[in-house]
């Protein structure tokens, strides 16, 4: 089972103006994946009133056993001596919200195999820290994964609708993030925005105690699986060369009006070829002795697998491809 929890909250004595649309976009892309099959069961909570309202909300999410619980909150966020917190609209001197000692302490304690929180408020980089939380907490518990919008003493911001950090983690999910194989992980959205932010912007924060990512949305892959399974079959090797000639090039005909070379284009060798250009074209495969995939054809030379060529034709050897 996989569920989410999703928060925005705009009715503050301070009003933000992007914090339900947050909610609503992360909500609607988690509910499925690009092709419409069931992704997690969301809940969605816009302008949640009260800190007790807001307990309970991510302790029902936490009181679990669960593939996936995830939580994603955007509104205002504080933080003092004391630590962070997740602001709600009943705030009053020294009852700020909830703690973010408290969410680090549920997640922690929680039978779900994978905690995933992502945070865009102000402050959301004290979540975790260990300079703010008693030594019972100074870690995360295994399982735990924590993605936010900015540093410990940084803001964030609203831009267009939304806030800067969602909007990219939006974007990521649409399948800016993706991998070869169509799959968006919490690693590979905080690369994706970190990437996109700027030296000078909002510094997104990553902490994770995991052994191996887990995908949060899949889209359509960059290169079909069978394309991939086919890698170990060109390549009796990771590190051979395939040899090509202009029989790969599917321009290379009589039926063309230029110049053609012989061995003339052959419609199995071509299918070969249409895949090793899709594995070109993501960084899998190189073309050797010169830049582009036709060139190495049209002068009998060779392509060979790059690092990550390697890695996925060892998942295409041992049947991990799926």
């Amino acid at each position: 089972m996989k569920k989410a929890l999703i928060i925005g909250i705009d009715e503050y004595d301070q009003p933000l103006y992007g914090c339900t649309n947050d909610a609503i976009a992360i909500a609607r892309l988690l509910a499925t994946h690009a092709n419409g099959d069931p992704n997690f069961e969301v809940k969605k909570a816009l302008n949640v009133p009260t800190r007790g309202a807001l307990r309970s909300l991510v302790q029902e999410l936490f009181d679990g056993t669960g593939d996936i619980a995830l939580l994603y909150f955007s509104g205002h966020g504080y933080a003092d001596a004391t630590g962070g917190y997740l602001v709600t609209p009943d705030h009053r001197q020294n009852d700020l919200g909830m703690s973010m000692d408290e969410i680090i302490c549920l997640a922690n304690n929680s039978d779900d195999r994978n905690k995933i929180i992502i945070l865009d408020c102000c402050h959301a980089g004290g979540m975790g820290n260990p300079a703010a939380m008693g030594m019972q907490y100074t870690q995360l518990a295994e399982g735990v994964t924590i993605l936010t919008a900015c540093r410990s003493s940084e803001p964030a911001l609203e831009c267009g609708g939304h806030g800067v950090f969602t909007q990219l983690v939006i974007d990521a999910l649409e399948g800016g993030a993706a991998n070869v194989q169509g799959q968006i992980t919490p690693g590979s959205i905080y690369a994706y925005i970190d990437q996109a932010l700027g030296g000078w912007d909002q510094r997104p924060v990553f902490k994770a105690n995991i052994s191996s990512f887990t995908p949060l949305r899949n889209v359509a892959p960059q290169v079909p699986k069978k394309v991939l399974r086919r890698l170990s079959h060109y390549f009796s090797a990771p590190g051979n060369e395939f040899f090509l000639d202009p029989s790969f090039e599917v321009t290379n005909s009589l039926d063309a009006v230029h110049e053609v070379i012989e061995p003339f284009a052959k419609e199995e060798n071509v299918a070969v070829f249409s895949d090793l250009q899709l594995l070109q074209s993501v960084g899998l495969v190189v073309p050797v002795g010169t830049r582009h995939m036709y060139d190495a054809a049209m002068g009998s030379k060779a392509c060979r697998l790059t690092p990550l060529g390697r890695y996925y034709w060892q998942l295409s050897r041992k049947e991990r491809i799926r």
